[in-house]
Parts: structure tokens; C-alpha cells; sequence
């Protein structure tokens, strides 16, 4: 195992009637005048977004809203808050959404300090050292944003999806209350499932071992595996929704990755595929991952057997066949919730050539960077995954 400082220092408010916390928490952090950040009409719809107001009323709480947040969210919507919130001195941003939401906001927060582009964070030019406080109220259980110091923005020009990881963003407080999220379209629960599950298979699948780590990873993953399903079934079923819920920021707070080395070139993969085609997170993942797993298998089957043996019940003693029967059936997993297991499925045609050497050169830096832990990923390695992934 590697040494690992873990950090989570997100105070998490969870129950039915979490909101209630909500004025009494921002004050707590010092948060005087208020931005929240929201995305289409569905928060409006559902009334929270109406409560949230009134809760900030009633506790003579100033705040502006600023919504139009779009899945993989756009640099062009964080930099217009950036300009709102220095101009009208935000001092604290509430997200009320999923990751986009969450993601536009951490950008936002890192921007207003900052005063160069804060694109400069995201392309790798500058390292941020402050960052406006921040809290969400989850409506979309995947991203694990609400949890991470992690978020992904999408620079309008050129559609270059990319990522950003600081401590000094991690919010606050998170608010989740599995109710409100009831009347989530079956389609996008089963995206949250899936990008639930991969933020803690990318860092299970890694070379270095940390039993209580590797533990604590297996029994998410069956849980996921087991309740997501019924949650399909049984959308408010407070209880399935909670398990959902939970599962969601314990994959992504980094407590499945102490003492490792995750992978992530699935994910990296995929932001290519969400920004050229627009397509949910979680489905561009599972459109890949058992592409990239048959091609970086020999790094590791073991690894891969003890995968398929204790998440997907495969009881092939010898361990190739194992590997191969688990990546057979995480397909099949991917199918029987709604999800794509190939480009063509995802996006309704094939990729042509001329795309996919896109998104390898991309993905890759114009061939100047490599993806992957697991197994090093150069140009060439990514181009024959997109490739397996169009059949």
C-alpha cells in the first residue's frame, strides 16, 4: 500500500428534512450574501428551489440566483457568475443540484478570488490559493461532487472537457434529502449508478493493495449492484433512494482510494465522448469501460478475477477466465439498467474514423501525455480502445 492523507472535511446534513439546516449553515460559515446556483427548470418545478428562498428570506439572508447550468457544464455560464459575485459581493455560493451544478460552482468559487482566467486552474497553468466558501443541496445522487474536491468544466472553445482537483474547494456543508430525488427519470438514476459504481472501480483497479481499502470498495460496489436495480423499480423507496444516495458521496470523498492508485482512464476517455456528443456522464462510461478493461486485463488479471469473484459472484477458479466471465457481465449489468456498452449504442451510430482520432489525440494531448495507471495509456492505446468501443 502507499502512504495517503485523507481529507473529507464536508459537514454532510442528511435526512427528509435536511433544508431546514440550510440559513443556520451558511451563517455558521460566514456566508453573509448568497448566490445560488441552479440548472434547468426541474428546481423551480419541484418547489425547492422556492424554499430555499423563502428559508433565506425568513432568515434575513440576502441572495441572487443564477441558473442555466447544463450538463457538462459550460466555462462560458461559471465565468458570467464569476463576474456576478465580484460585482455583487457574493461571499458564499449555494449549488442546488448534481455535479454540473456543483462542478459550475466550485469554478465560480475559485474564479472570484482569482485574477487571472480561471481556465488557468483547469489547463494545468496555475494552482489556486483561495477559494470562495461553497455548499450544495444534492438533487442528483452520482458525481460524488458534493463530497470531492474534484469538478470538470467544458471550455466552450474547441469543447475541451477537463478537470481540476483542490482541497479549497470542497463545500462546506451538503444537504441530501433522498426525496428529492423521487422523480429522477429512470434514464438518469441509471447514469448515477453507473458513474457511482466507476468512481470506486477506477481506484480498485490499481496495482497497489490496502485491505480494509479494497474492503470497504467491495461492499460498495455490491450494494450499488444490488440496490440500484430495485431503486429502478421502486423510484420512492425512501430507503433504496438513501442507500443510492449515501453510496454516492462515500465513492467519490476519496475514502475507497487511501493507500492506492486509482486508474481514471475511463473517465478521461469519456469527457471526450460527453463533449463532443453531449451525452450523460455515467452512459458515455459504460459505453467504455468494458472496452478499456479487455484491453488492460494482462496488467493485472488477477486483479480483475478477484473483481469478477467478489462483485459479480463469477466462481471460475482459473483467474483469465474469471477476468473475462466479470467483464462479460458488468455488460450485461450495463443493459439491464438502461445503459449503453458501446459507442453505438450511446450515440444511435457508429463514431467515424475522423472522430475518434479526435477524441485519442484529445484525450491524449496531441500524444504528449499518457492515461492511466493500471496500465499506461499513450495515443495509440487510447485510439484502439475508441475503436473496440465503436463494434
Amino acid at each position: 500500500m502507499k502512504d495517503f492523507s485523507f481529507y473529507a472535511p464536508t459537514q454532510v446534513v442528511f435526512g427528509a428534512k435536511s433544508e431546514e439546516k440550510i440559513p443556520q449553515l451558511i451563517k455558521s460559515y460566514g456566508g453573509t450574501k448568497v448566490l445560488i446556483h441552479y440548472g434547468g427548470k426541474s428546481a423551480e418545478k419541484s418547489g425547492l428551489l422556492q424554499e430555499i428562498k423563502q428559508r433565506l428570506t425568513d432568515a434575513g439572508i440576502p441572495f441572487l440566483t443564477l441558473g442555466g447550468v447544463v450538463p457538462n457544464p459550460r466555462l462560458s455560464k461559471a465565468k458570467e457568475g464569476i463576474d456576478l459575485c465580484r460585482k455583487e459581493g457574493i461571499d458564499f455560493i449555494l449549488a442546488v443540484g448534481g455535479g454540473s451544478v456543483i462542478d459550475s460552482s466550485k469554478c465560480m468559487a475559485l474564479g472570484v478570488p482569482y485574477e487571472g482566467d480561471v481556465w488557468d486552474f483547469y489547463a494545468g497553468k496555475a494552482q489556486a490559493s483561495a477559494c470562495l466558501p461553497l455548499a450544495a443541496v444534492l438533487t442528483i445522487p452520482a458525481a460524488g461532487s458534493e463530497m470531492s474536491g474534484g469538478s470538470v468544466i467544458t471550455k466552450d472553445e474547441g469543447e475541451l472537457k477537463w478537470s481540476y482537483d483542490d482541497n479549497l474547494c470542497r463545500c462546506k456543508f451538503a444537504i441530501m434529502n433522498p426525496i428529492r430525488t423521487y422523480t429522477l427519470p429512470a434514464y438518469q438514476t441509471a447514469c448515477g449508478i453507473t458513474d457511482i459504481m466507476m468512481h470506486t472501480m477506477e481506484r480498485y483497479f490499481s496495482h497497489e493493495e490496502m485491505g480494509i481499502t479494497d474492503a470497504l470498495s467491495i461492499a460498495l460496489l455490491k450494494a450499488v449492484k444490488e440496490y440500484g436495480p430495485q431503486v429502478l423499480k421502486d423510484p420512492e423507496n425512501y430507503y433504496l433512494r438513501s442507500q443510492i444516495m449515501w453510496a454516492g458521496s462515500l465513492a467519490h470523498n476519496d475514502l475507497t482510494g487511501c493507500g492506492t492508485i486509482g486508474d481514471w482512464a475511463t473517465h478521461n476517455m469519456e469527457h471526450e465522448l460527453s463533449a463532443l456528443y453531449g451525452v450523460a456522464h455515467g452512459a458515455g462510461l459504460a459505453a467504455l469501460w468494458c472496452h478499456w478493461a479487455a484491453y488492460v486485463m494482462d496488467a493485472g488479471v488477477a486483479r480483475f478475477a478477484r473483481f469478477a469473484r467478489e462483485v459479480l459472484d463469477v466462481t471460475d477458479e482459473d483467474d483469465t477466465a474469471a477476468a473475462n466471465k466479470g467483464i462479460s457481465r458488468m455488460r450485461n449489468f450495463y443493459r439491464s439498467i438502461g445503459m449503453p456498452a458501446s459507442i453505438p449504442e450511446l450515440i444511435g451510430r457508429k463514431a467515424t474514423k475522423e472522430e475518434l482520432l479526435l477524441m485519442a489525440e484529445k484525450c491524449s494531448r496531441n500524444g504528449s501525455i499518457t492515461n492511466g495507471n493500471f496500465k499506461k495509456l499513450a495515443y495509440e492505446d487510447v485510439l484502439k480502445i475508441y475503436t473496440a468501443a465503436n463494434k
